[in-house]
């Protein structure tokens, strides 16, 4: 099976550090972005096939964010799991528009992106 990469785009280090561990421990190629911008020039860069942002991204909200990447046509298909601090910060709506896959409440344990993530490899519901 081909490794799957994962971008991970959130200004704190601290969560970075746990998700990336968690997922390269389980076989994931990770790579990670600190603000809005070098997260879109590194998924246009290296096409990841999944990408967890911080709804709060330095330099852009994570709105725009996921707007912006399935805009470009070889990202138009990539599964965007978004990080929030905000109980239901977003409709189910504005993630079906933006094409969010799916929404996670901070703080979060990493089993549990790890799960949501092999449920989206799988094609099985995440929520």
């Amino acid at each position: 099976m081909e490794t799957k990469k994962i971008l991970i785009a959130d200004d704190e280090s601290s969560v970075v550090q746990i998700i990336s561990a968690k997922l390269r421990n389980n076989g994931f190629e990770v790579i990670t972005a600190s603000n809005g911008d070098e997260a879109i020039t590194l998924s246009v860069q290296q096409k990841p096939d999944f990408i967890i942002a911080d709804y709060e991204l330095p330099g852009v909200s994570g709105l725009d964010f996921a707007q912006q990447i399935h805009s470009k046509p070889a990202l138009a298909e990539v599964h965007i799991i978004m990080l929030t601090t905000k109980e239901k910060e977003l409709t189910d709506k504005q993630m079906t528009k933006a094409g969010i896959a799916l929404c996670l409440n901070k703080p979060f344990s990493p089993k549990e992106i790890l799960g949501k993530i092999e449920n989206l490899l799988a094609g099985a519901p995440t929520k």
